[in-house]
């Protein structure tokens, strides 16, 4: 399992995704076919994604959040984002859990969704 990241203070720990996992690509790319309905972004680029921890046995806990508390999608996406995970070919098992700390901000986003998004 990876090193946790040091933790500031108040902040949740938060552990590095695991990069180095044959099914990392995958899963990045399944979660890049959940889209927030109100950003015509997908949620990996938007930066929703916070962690994506996948042990030795193809089991699957991924750290998200949303762009804010109030979203109206907020008891339907991490589902979405279950549903996309577990239908990748070689994932035993999937859990997703939403966080809000650290808060989501527009910094978080992917160099690819400002551009679409008109912010570069």
């Amino acid at each position: 399992m990876p090193e946790p990241q040091p933790q500031m203070e108040g902040a949740p720990l938060i552990a590095p995704s695991s990069t180095d996992h044959p099914l990392h690509e995958a899963i990045v790319e399944a979660c890049r076919s959940v889209y927030d309905p109100e950003i015509p972004v997908n949620i990996f680029d938007l930066g929703l994604i916070y962690t994506i921890e996948i042990s030795d046995e193809s089991k699957v806990n991924v750290i998200m959040t949303l762009t804010a508390p109030g979203c109206p999608v907020a008891g339907e996406m991490p589902g979405w984002v279950a549903d996309a995970v577990s239908a990748v070919p070689g994932v035993q098992s999937v859990d997703v859990d939403l966080t809000w700390e650290p808060p989501w901000g527009m910094d978080m986003m992917s160099d690819e969704a400002r551009l679409e998004l008109g912010f570069m």
